[in-house]
């Protein structure tokens, strides 16, 4: 029987080398298929080196301990890289290592929205006030009066769900000291509340930073949608994701919590103490959110960024963004519907001249659509994506791509908050992963 099962396994590396497969890597149960070779799908093997070296370099330098990414096009797998450890005295990284992918949620929950949205739950322009009545007394910020108390107005309107869902709503969210609202923030641990309900609440007496549509904001507004779909669904949200996202697209990994049998495969997540100068472990998450344990349940279920999941699974729904809103026969949402997501939502007084700093100011060529960042003029952004390109980022450095131009997507995954503390990953893994695509009509 050994024999048997030897020269039956050596078969099956000779039938994988045949295909330009590696037989060495294992590969988790729902992994994409890999591609025969990165030349079959357009790329120059000689030409990643680049990616691979730099991304070695980041976790070389001790940057992080440790990171993984998963570069893939046409739905096949062209490289899937593990780089050092899960933690700088800890194992090895593996391709099932669990991470914290914080705001990499966002664009899950507003697929979950969109869901709904197809349903005919809920409309665009509806204000949120028809599905949150707690919202409709909604006053913004002036400023402060000689005596420095805030003066507050009520708003013109209220926020409509496009808004909601493009940061242009005009609510804070508290990770930084931009605005007076952030230290409202903190100081109400709206991050920290008990439940959705109890965020709403808090939400509701706290101040817009500004009229709605006028600006855009990075705010509380996708944990604001992961307590609509719960209300437009009459489910949890986790629940809701788990039937309607995680379990057709085969995603065991994603969830609000590691299970205890998964505890062993959560890397460890670190940030720079400039108290020490160096970094160090750290210990809950973004600045005023709560110290979160993620080996229990959340005492909220934060659509903003509550979620663990793995590279691989991160790349199951990138692909199925990538694919128009299915993946291997299972459809999720319409491929209208990801166009939608990916148009930009931004009005023209949300634009400014320059790009500034990704992800924070947006032009013409740079937008933000429904949850996710979109590239409309790449060249006049000056990157090498293609058109059209959907991303976002996570608080401990995560980040992804999905470019519908070139049938690419892109997934990184590192545990320190703030990032690598040198590169910005995401644009450098784009720079690096272009220049590799060199036959981009294969």
């Amino acid at each position: 029987m050994t024999r048997r099962i030897h020269l039956l396994a050596t078969a099956l590396v000779a039938v994988s080398l045949s295909l330009g497969l590696s037989p060495a890597v294992a590969k988790e149960p729902f992994a994409l298929p890999n591609a025969r070779s990165p030349e079959a799908v357009g790329f120059d093997s000689a030409r990643l080196e680049k990616l691979d070296a730099a991304m070695a370099k980041v976790v070389a330098d001790g940057r992080v301990p440790g990171m993984s990414t998963m570069l893939v096009r046409h739905g096949k797998v062209v490289e899937f890289k593990t780089y050092g450890a899960m933690g700088f005295d800890g194992p090895a990284m593996t391709e099932d290592s669990i991470f914290r992918i914080y705001s990499m949620s966002k664009p899950i929950t507003g697929i979950a929205m969109m869901i709904l949205f197809e349903e005919g739950k809920w409309r665009l322009d509806d204000p949120v006030t028809k599905y949150i009545p707690e919202f409709k007394n909604l006053k913004v910020w002036q400023g402060v009066d000689a005596a420095g108390k805030p003066v507050l107005v009520p708003v013109s309107r209220p926020p409509t769900m496009r808004e909601v869902m493009s940061h242009t709503a005009g609510f804070g969210y508290g990770l930084a000291d931009k605005h007076p609202v952030d230290q409202m923030f903190r100081d109400k641990r709206i991050l920290a509340s008990s439940g959705l309900q109890d965020m709403i609440n808090k939400l509701a007496d706290t101040p817009l930073i500004y009229e709605p549509g006028t600006q855009w904001s990075y705010s509380v507004a996708v944990d604001i949608q992961g307590y609509l779909v719960e209300k437009l669904s009459g489910q949890p949200l986790g629940q809701f994701m788990q039937q309607r996202i995680f379990d057709p697209l085969k995603m065991p990994d994603t969830s609000f919590m590691v299970p205890a049998d998964k505890v062993s495969r959560l890397a460890r997540v670190y940030g720079f103490d400039p108290r020490v100068g160096k970094v160090v472990e750290a210990v809950g998450g973004p600045a005023g959110s709560n110290v979160q344990d993620f080996t229990k349940p959340p005492a909220m279920e934060s659509g903003g960024g509550g979620l663990v999941s793995t590279t691989t699974d991160y790349a199951r729904f990138a692909q199925m963004v990538a694919n128009g809103g299915e993946l291997d026969g299972v459809r999720i949402v319409s491929p209208a519907t990801i166009e939608l997501m990916g148009t930009s939502h931004l009005p023209e007084a949300a634009l400014v001249n320059s790009n500034g700093s990704a992800g924070a100011r947006f032009n013409k060529s740079v937008g933000f659509g429904l949850d996710f960042m979109v590239v409309e003029d790449p060249r006049k952004a000056g990157t090498l994506e293609g058109k059209g390109t959907m991303s976002w980022g996570g608080a401990a450095g995560t980040w992804f791509w999905v470019d519908p131009t070139n049938d690419v997507v892109f997934v990184g995954m590192i545990q320190r908050f703030g990032g690598s503390g040198g590169d910005d990953l995401g644009g450098l893994t784009r720079t690096l992963t272009y220049q590799a695509l060199v036959n981009p009509k294969k």
